[in-house]
C-alpha cells in the first residue's frame, strides 16, 4: 500500500481548479427517462471545453494512521500537460502524454517513468488521456465506444459495460439532472483492489462545469486510503508556463 499511496498522491495531487467567480452547481429537475445512448450523449455535451486551467488545490489525506492537509498550485494544458507545485517548489510534478515525473527537495529524490507500472497496478491500460479525464470529471473510458447497461438506483443513473473488461469491473454513476459523473469505480476483485472517485459537488466556471469537491478512495486488501480534493478559484484559458527541471545530484527512485 505504501507504493500505491505514493502513486495516487502523485497523480491525484496533480489536480484541478480554482475560479474567479465560480458557483456551486446544483441540478434542476431530475430526468430518469433517458436511454443509455441519450444519457451518454447528454454527458458528452457537459465535458468541459478549455485550453488551460490554473488553480490552488487543497488536499486532505487519510490512510487510517495519519491525516494531513496541504495546498498546491495546479496548472494544466488540455491534452498536453498536468503540472503541480507545492509551496516554495519543495515538490514539483509534471505529467505529459509520454511520461510521469516529479522531484522532492526534502529528500533530494526524483522519479521519471512511463505509465506501465500504473497500468499494471490498476489492471487496465492507463495513459495521459485517462488521467486527465479523471481529474476534469469525465469518464476514464469513452462512453461512446462501448455498449452499456443502464439502471437507476439511489437517485443516480448507473452505467456498466454489457461485457465487463476482465479482470476489472467498471461502474459509472451519473447525476440525473446535471448528467455529470457522480462516481466512477474500477475494481479488481481477484486482487482485492478498488479505486473509487466520487465527485461530491461541481462548480460553473466561464459556463463550464468542473469538479469542486472530489473524494478518492483506494482500497487494497484491508488497507484504505482516502484523499479529499477541494478546488477553488478556478481560472480558464490563461497563458501559462510549466517550469520543471530536475535538480542535478538528485537520486532516482524506482516505483
Amino acid at each position: 500500500m505504501r507504493i500505491l499511496t505514493q502513486i495516487i498522491i502523485t497523480l491525484f495531487v496533480i489536480t484541478l481548479f480554482n475560479c474567479k467567480s465560480a458557483k456551486t452547481v446544483s441540478g434542476g429537475e431530475a430526468n430518469y427517462s433517458l436511454s443509455s445512448r441519450q444519457l451518454i450523449k447528454e454527458n458528452n455535451k457537459k465535458s468541459p471545453d478549455y485550453k488551460t486551467i490554473k488553480s490552488t488545490l487543497k488536499i486532505t489525506y487519510d490512510d487510517g494512521k495519519n491525516t494531513q492537509s496541504h495546498s498546491v498550485n495546479f496548472r494544466a494544458k488540455k491534452d498536453e500537460t498536468l503540472w503541480m507545485s507545492a509551496t516554495f517548489s519543495v515538490v514539483k510534478a509534471l505529467v505529459t502524454p509520454d511520461k510521469v515525473s516529479f522531484y522532492n527537495k526534502l529528500d533530494n529524490t526524483y522519479f521519471e517513468g512511463d505509465y506501465a507500472y500504473l497500468s499494471g497496478l490498476l489492471g487496465t491500460d492507463l495513459d495521459f488521456q485517462k488521467v486527465q479525464s479523471l481529474l476534469i470529471g469525465d469518464a476514464i473510458y469513452d462512453l461512446k465506444e462501448d455498449n452499456y447497461k443502464l439502471s437507476v438506483d439511489d437517485e443516480s443513473y448507473i452505467l456498466q459495460p454489457k461485457k465487463q473488461r476482465e479482470p476489472i469491473e467498471i461502474f459509472f454513476l451519473l447525476d440525473p439532472s446535471l448528467f455529470k459523473l457522480k462516481s466512477q469505480q474500477i475494481s479488481q476483485p481477484q486482487e482485492l483492489r478498488h479505486l473509487q472517485i466520487d465527485y461530491l459537488s461541481h462548480q460553473e466556471v466561464d459556463k463550464q462545469i468542473l469538479p469542486e469537491k472530489v473524494k478518492v478512495i483506494a482500497v487494497e486488501a484491508n488497507e484504505e486510503l482516502i484523499i479529499g480534493l477541494e478546488f477553488k478559484n478556478v481560472t480558464l484559458n490563461e497563458d501559462l508556463r510549466f517550469p520543471f527541471k530536475i535538480p542535478s545530484g538528485y537520486k532516482e527512485i524506482k516505483l
